[in-house]
């Protein structure tokens, strides 16, 4: 969900032309096959809904719904903060797929260190597959969250997840999943550990010992930085992407806050930056 930068410098091939146009097919319909680039296989019938983003189905197998990240519930996990609208998040899927035949999508990675199948989820329809991840996503009752080993079909669920954060839905209605300023670090130290977007200018993009840095601040000690290591870089340059061109440039950036001489966001693959306006 970015914009290019300039002629022949193709960091992100989106458009915000191409992204209207996403967002209008997201608003009319959340079909499968709005999404081609997915293998699809046999799912089954699920049988429980864990939470808003996890179904497990009749044979056993637990299905993390890739590409999403729901509120989550607190499952067992002692003093555990339940993350608002968890409970009607859960509700929602639940009345989306429980009882019901699905199909899994992949595009990536197809299983987690927990044995986890990672998957999109189709629900079958008298109208055709229903994706679930775009449903939750365009409802607000979940957000994008990405990984490097599973990349398909995001700028879909950009454009759902930009559609229903303008509209205010779900989520979206709650402090707890504000998008952050990126020129407040107290507030995002307080922040840490969380999965946040943050918005801001980078002040200056640069290269050193190996990591491109993009720093919000002038103190680089103090104030909010992104960085993307040497194997994220690889990523960028297999797309064609420089993210040194991105000085200088209004971002969204998404991902879990730490504290490394301040307030740090790791960037580990393109798709955790939105460019909203390159000056």
């Amino acid at each position: 969900m970015v914009n290019e930068i300039s002629p022949g410098r193709d960091l992100f091939k989106t458009t915000l032309a191409h992204l209207a146009t996403l967002a209008a097919l997201s608003s009319v319909s959340a079909s499968a096959s709005a999404c081609q680039d997915l293998t699809l296989a046999p799912g089954g019938v699920v049988v429980q809904v864990t939470d808003g983003d996890t179904v497990v189905l009749h044979d056993g197998r637990i299905v993390r719904m890739i590409g999403t990240q729901a509120p989550k519930l607190a499952l067992g996990r002692e003093d555990f903060d339940v993350w608002p609208l968890a409970e009607p998040s859960q509700q929602a899927l639940s009345d989306m797929v429980l009882g019901k035949t699905v199909q899994l999508g992949f595009g990536g990675e197809r299983q987690d260190r927990h044995g986890r199948v990672l998957a999109h989820v189709m629900l079958d329809t008298p109208d055709g597959p229903l994706w679930a991840q775009q449903v939750m996503v365009a409802k607000g009752l979940a957000r994008v969250y990405s990984f490097p080993d599973n990349r398909k079909c995001l700028d879909l669920l950009f454009a759902a997840e930009g559609r229903a954060r303008v509209s205010g839905l779900g989520i979206w209605s709650d402090p707890y999943y504000s998008v952050r300023l990126a020129d407040q670090p107290d507030a995002l130290l307080a922040r840490v550990g969380h999965y946040e977007l943050v918005e801001g200018r980078i002040l200056k993009a640069e290269s050193r010992s190996g990591r491109v840095y993009f720093n919000f601040g002038r103190s680089w000690k103090l104030d909010f930085t992104a960085v993307i290591e040497a194997p994220a870089l690889r990523l960028f340059a297999a797309d064609g992407r420089e993210p040194l061109v991105l000085d200088g440039a209004l971002v969204r950036i998404r991902g879990w806050v730490d504290d490394r001489d301040g307030p740090r966001i790791e960037i580990t693959h393109p798709e955790q930056i939105e460019v909203l306006a390159t000056r």
